[in-house]
């Protein structure tokens, strides 16, 4: 059945991307707040510390990757109006 699933609408995969985006800088900023709150020597300008770049990639990529998977997995929602009106 999984396989007969209609692909996502390009509308949906620009929107997953964007909202994965947003989602890992503000997951890179609480990571972040929490490891300077704990005194792991970890800058937050990235500029200055490779680990603050390595970090927002991957809260980003991982993010990313969340929100994809989850527009390819889950099916559009069909409205009742759009089913009466075939």
């Amino acid at each position: 059945m999984a396989g007969n699933s209609p692909r996502p609408g390009s509308l949906r995969i620009v929107s997953a991307i964007l909202l994965g985006i947003v989602v890992g800088f503000f997951v890179f900023l609480g990571i972040a707040l929490i490891l300077g709150a704990l005194n792991i020597p970890v800058s937050m300008q990235v500029a200055e510390n490779i680990l603050s770049a390595i970090l927002l990639i991957i809260c980003l990529a991982v993010c990313i990757g969340g929100f994809l998977w989850l527009v390819w997995t889950t099916p559009p929602t069909e409205s009742e109006s759009n089913e009466e009106a075939e």
